[in-house]
């Protein structure tokens, strides 16, 4: 088969195993190994050869580690130490320590522990950042948590990667050419560090001047290719070098450009790492041995996840979150591949090893979007038992007039507001980290889930006048307001909406105020943009509030048919459509006044019988 045909049948393979696997929840990890699996010599055959495919996918890791050092500035790396050096250092220290110190016991070769013990500890980088994408939940305490220790993974395959050359068995010592070498790296590491400090910064202030995004996105290619190119040649790992030169670059005004030349070459090259690995996954081996590699698979698994866990919660992670994290994180990961493939070469794994340990981490791999679903259903089925029991009532809270059910960026807001101007409030939170920071700055925060019934007759919710839902998660606001509402039917409440859905639901339970996260603050912006185009700074605010009381009216609309997603459709273009008529009609109106009902001036809150949402737009 030639080469474009070969390519053909990549690409192919990729383009209906990919959305295939999204489709069905398991992410485009998965559906790049399935394609691989596929057109492999397990599957139709079509292609049989996977070295050359891997090493050029193996381009894809190196574009990824260039674009983790670039994303490690050393401000941003300073903000996470504690997670980083802490959680994520522990993580790789303990899960590979852990696994050296059994394989070692049983008389295994030191450097075959050490690559299989560390390069089992890693986990897949592109895998769960792209798993918590599509979730959403990448700036939750477990996706910050699970990003800390992803980064210090791959921070760690640097070393590790260098380590490795260490334990190759070797029949004679020579201390002059190992010194020679030793030089050689020294001065080939010294090299990129000048050359990324005084001279790439220079290149690319010449290459910015040409305007040509071609010239720039193959600027950013040759210097990684480059420096890939060279620490090969002298013996030393080309993913060394292109993660070195990005956290040289990280604190450059190229940072953001270089990051988004690169970025489809990285994600299609490391597509196609993952489809080599699917050609090259023996399943011969799980046909003839399936126990041995189901066991090392669900050992990994388990090992990882519980270490994970307890480390989490020795970092003070609430139990939930530590969970999520040890799911996300139990299975093996792309930089394994490497390792394995430097061992077997180093001769510290033989071929059936290293087969035998890249199915066991794809099959991790394969494993983990079932783990990571189960477990929230768990969770959720747990949550809904904890609820329906009647367990001894909570300790009493002092009453207030107001509660506020979250503690994050929005509940601080709301209670710095309330505090400066007098007015008790009861905040409950589940984050440890927010309770600290509320304590130390003057305010009571108690711990506990505002959605359980307990704990809001605890918090004396039967005498409080408003509650604030300002948590950040859509669902558990809804489980708040569906609790107040059977429960507390006569407590006014205020809640945070996500967008317009979130803000239809949280109408629908009878939530007297609903104020979106971004919808003022938006509106304030479009008054601002008015203003730098010519429109008088009066009218441009007239045109604001008119704008806001249309929304508030068409809410109602949207309501009534909000379960209906065609017909929500049909009439958000409807509302659009009759709102540019109407805009286009004050335009032609000398005098516009400013709408009499149902529209305050922005920074008011809204009143009871106006409730404000997300915009219909």
């Amino acid at each position: 088969m030639s080469d474009l045909a070969k390519i053909v049948v990549i690409l192919a393979a990729a383009v209906l195993a990919v959305p295939l696997a999204k489709r069905l929840g398991l992410g485009a990890v998965i559906g790049y190994l399935l394609a691989g699996v596929l057109i492999g010599p397990w599957g139709l055959a079509l292609i049989r050869e996977h070295e050359e495919i891997l090493h050029v996918g193996e381009l894809g890791v190196v574009l990824l580690l260039f674009i983790v050092g670039l994303e490690l500035q050393p401000s941003r790396l300073w903000a996470l130490r504690r997670p980083v050096f802490g959680l994520g250092g522990l993580q790789v220290l303990l899960t590979g320590g852990a696994v050296m110190a059994v394989m070692l016991q049983l008389g295994w070769h030191p450097g075959t522990a050490f690559v299989i013990g560390f390069g089992l500890s890693l986990s897949s980088t592109a895998f769960v950042l792209q798993l918590l994408g599509e979730r959403g939940e990448l700036t939750a305490r477990h996706g910050r948590d699970a990003f800390a220790v992803l980064l210090m993974q791959d921070v760690a395959v640097i070393p590790m990667l260098a380590i490795l050359p260490l334990f190759a068995p070797s029949e004679r010592f020579e201390p002059g050419e190992d010194l020679q070498k030793a030089l050689v790296a020294g001065l080939a590491i010294a090299g990129v560090v000048l050359a990324g400090r005084y001279l790439l910064p220079r290149l690319f202030r010449l290459v910015a001047a040409a305007h040509s995004h071609e010239i720039a996105t193959a600027a950013a290619l040759l210097v990684v290719a480059a420096t890939a190119l060279g620490f090969t040649h002298i013996g030393l790992s080309m993913s060394l070098g292109a993660f070195l030169v990005g956290m040289l670059l990280s604190d450059s005004e190229f940072r953001h450009e270089l990051e988004a030349n690169i970025e489809p070459f990285k994600g299609l090259l490391l597509g196609l790492f993952f489809v080599a690995v699917g050609l090259s996954a023996n399943l011969g081996l799980l046909t003839k041995e399936p126990g041995v590699l189901l066991a090392l698979t669900a050992a990994l698994i388990a090992v990882k996840a519980l270490l994970l866990f307890l480390i989490a919660r020795l970092f003070g992670t609430a139990p939930r979150p530590a969970c999520k994290v040890a799911v996300l994180l139990a299975q093996g990961g792309e930089f394994a591949f490497v390792l394995f493939a430097v061992a077997r070469d180093l001769a510290l794994l033989t071929t059936r090893q290293q087969d035998e340990l890249n199915l066991a981490v794809t099959l991790s791999m394969a494993a983990s979007p079932m783990l990571v679903r189960l477990t929230d259903s768990l969770a959720e089925r747990l949550a809904e038992r904890r609820r329906r029991r009647s367990p001894a009532q909570a300790e009493p809270i002092a009453a207030a007039p107001v509660l506020i059910a979250g503690y994050g960026p929005f509940g601080q807001t709301v209670a710095r507001y309330l505090r400066v101007h007098g007015i008790p409030c009861t905040v409950l939170e589940t984050d440890l980290k927010r309770i600290e920071l509320g304590r130390a700055l003057g305010q009571t925060v108690h711990f506990g889930d505002a959605s359980r019934i307990e704990l809001l007759r605890a918090a004396s919710a039967g005498d409080a006048h408003v509650l604030v839902i300002a948590v950040d998660d859509g669902e558990t606001s809804l489980r708040i307001a569906r609790t107040v509402r059977h429960h507390f039917p006569r407590l006014r409440t205020i809640s945070r909406a996500c967008d317009v859905r979130h803000t239809l639901a949280l109408m629908e339970l009878g939530v007297g105020v609903v104020t979106s996260d971004t919808y003022l603050s938006a509106l304030e912006m479009s008054e601002h943009v008015a203003v730098a185009l010519g429109v008088p700074a009066g009218q441009a605010h007239t045109d604001v509030l008119h704008f806001r009381a249309h929304d508030q009216r068409n809410l109602d609309r949207l309501r009534a048919v909000h379960h209906d997603e065609a017909r929500m459709l049909d009439t958000a273009r409807a509302i659009i459509a009759e709102m540019e008529e109407v805009f286009r009609e004050r335009r032609h109106t000398p005098a516009t006044q400013p709408p009499a009902a149902g529209a305050p001036p922005l920074p008011r809150i809204a009143p009871r019988e106006a409730p404000q949402g997300g915009g219909t737009g």
